[in-house]
């Protein structure tokens, strides 16, 4: 365990005291968010990305360490585990070199060096490599018996021994490596007969650029058109100097011997080093993309989910449209559905001054403080209309993103809330309420349904989800949250807490009434004081007696909530 706390502190450059406190606070189960708020004089200041990423490379190293021990047991069930093979086994942390070590002992299917060996060349494939033998056809020729039918048989299948073994040499593959990282280029061309199919990638059509300098955007986009059989895709180095490089490693000579080592290197290289290396870049530059657009992607969502709120105001949303109508709510202080119906101010119905009526009303009758309108389909047109209007006093009007709104709409969370009204409601009540509080409603949409991010669905699907998850609960967890208004979807986010205790809280909340302190908290089904500790920073009680009650917990008072627990 210290040996990966030196390890990640020399790669991230946090002082190994701070390391080891994380992971300990990791290890006893407190969160991010937590440890990041109410641990800095543990940890020394850390921040959640900080955390965030101590977490990862513990996370990478325990998986190479698994890896480890599956290579190792492989190896020694083989009878070949020597000293010090394992040394080397154990030192080395680079899963790469860690592959590399373990390829001539990985279990094969049956390769063409596999079958040469089975007929007995194997010794001839020693002798081609020493590269001393004068007479090579009469030596060979000792080799020609039972399944190997002459002399060029006996030979072929010696040289696919040493492509093997070319193959399979961890300084052959670094030297393969070095040239594809310093020259390899990203080609692109339209497979014969798609033109029309992959027209919008017209750019790719016949795409050349040099690995290292290819854009995350690019690159995602002409793995996504190989993907759908459009573009053929290649990475590829210098031929000549990758296979001079080998040949000078490997020929050691100038007869007949070297002729068949310098034949079997060239097809190592083209058959077996040059694929395996080109999908090994090919991985490692998707990963890099992806890594950037998910990058790009959670700095967006945090800023829309921090976006300030309006707060508790009486809200009348618009979801706009033309042939179907404009459907309208009114919304109270706390985001209820006051009332719903259908305007039709433009063509092709074109009832202008009844709608226009019907706002008015509306106004007036549910005492609107604000027009919450979505960014679709007519929103220019809405907008260009409520502004026409003259009310009895001055009402803000404001634009607001109705991305993932389609998607609320007919979510499970959605049918829960309003299980008496269409999608068509349930969508204009998320634009009211995204004016109001944007964090509490958008937590209650997949993050990739929000369109903040490019390629989002071309990006590894695992590390994009995590990567949201944990910025939403930043977010969340960063803002706090009424304890006595908040969905069981947003208490989900909190530190600490989770589905079940979130779905206990409001059920508590239900039966019970407001909470009127935290310390009620302990009362809720399930809340243990590990989980107390964790969550309670994070809740506030607008209203409540005790002051400290109030807002969510600053760092210097937090021993105050710790005693409660």
């Amino acid at each position: 365990m210290e040996l990966f706390h030196k390890m990640i502190s020399g790669f991230l450059g946090i002082p190994e005291r701070q390391i080891s406190s994380t992971l300990h606070l990791l290890g006893e189960g407190a969160t991010i968010p937590f440890i990041s708020r109410y641990r800095k004089e543990a940890t020394g200041g850390l921040d959640e990305v900080q955390i965030e990423q101590i977490k990862e490379q513990h996370d990478k190293l325990c998986d190479i360490a698994k890896r480890k021990e599956t290579i190792l047991g492989t190896i020694n069930e083989q009878g070949k585990l020597t000293a010090e093979l394992e040394k080397r086994i154990n030192d080395t942390w680079n899963p790469t070199e860690l592959e590399d070590i373990y390829l001539p002992y990985k279990p094969k299917r049956k390769t063409r060096a596999e079958v040469a060996r089975q007929k007995g060349l194997e010794p001839l494939a020693t002798i081609l490599m020493l590269q001393r033998e004068n007479n090579l056809s009469a030596k060979a020729a000792s080799f020609v018996k039972g399944d190997v039918k002459d002399v060029e048989d006996a030979l072929k299948g010696a040289r696919d021994i040493i492509a093997e073994q070319v193959n399979e040499d961890e300084r052959a593959r670094n030297a393969v490596r070095n040239q594809f990282s310093r020259q390899a280029e990203i080609s692109a061309k339209v497979v014969k007969g798609k033109e029309e199919e992959a027209a919008k990638y017209r750019d790719y059509f016949d795409f050349s650029e040099a690995l290292k300098r290819c854009t995350s955007h690019r690159l995602l986009a002409i793995r996504r058109a190989e993907s759908e059989g459009l573009l053929k895709v290649s990475i590829n180095p210098d031929d000549e100097a990758c296979i001079e490089r080998l040949e000078r490693q490997f020929v050691r000579g100038n007869n007949e011997c070297s002729q068949q080592v310098d034949e079997a290197t060239v097809d190592a290289y083209k058959r077996l080093l040059k694929p395996s290396i080109e999908t090994e870049f090919a991985a490692q530059s998707k990963e890099k993309a992806d890594e950037e657009a998910i990058r790009v992607f959670t700095e967006n969502l945090r800023q829309l989910l921090l976006a300030p709120p309006l707060g508790q105001k009486r809200v009348l949303a618009i979801d706009p449209g033309f042939r179907t109508g404009c459907k309208v709510v009114c919304l109270d202080a706390q985001g209820n559905l006051l009332h719903n119906e259908n305007i039709y101010p433009h063509p092709p119905v074109n009832k202008t001054g009844e709608a226009a009526s019907k706002l008015r009303k509306m106004i007036e009758a549910y005492q609107i403080e604000a027009i919450s309108i979505g960014n679709g389909t007519a929103s220019r047109e809405t907008e260009d209309f409520i502004n026409s209007q003259s009310f009895d006093r001055q009402i803000p009007v404001f634009v607001v993103s109705e991305q993932g709104a389609s998607i609320y709409s007919a979510s499970k969370i959605a049918r829960d809330e309003f299980p008496d009204y269409d999608v068509t409601v349930r969508g204009a009540v998320s634009i009211g309420r995204r004016l109001m509080d944007p964090l509490a409603e958008l937590v209650k949409i997949d993050p990739k349904s929000i369109g903040v991010g490019q390629y989002q669905h071309d990006v590894d699907q695992t590390k994009l989800k995590k990567a949201l998850d944990q910025t939403v609960e930043n977010c969340v967890n960063l803002v706090g949250v009424n304890l006595n208004t908040a969905s069981s979807h947003l208490l989900t986010y909190i530190s600490g807490l989770g589905p079940q205790l979130a779905q206990n809280i409001v059920n508590y909340r239900a039966e019970n009434g407001a909470f009127s302190s935290r310390k009620e908290l302990m009362k809720v089904p399930r809340m243990g004081a590990k989980a107390f500790e964790q969550c309670a920073g994070f809740l506030r009680i607008p209203g409540a007696k005790n002051p400290l009650d109030n807002t969510a917990v600053h760092p210097e008072s937090y021993h105050i909530v710790e005693q409660m627990a």
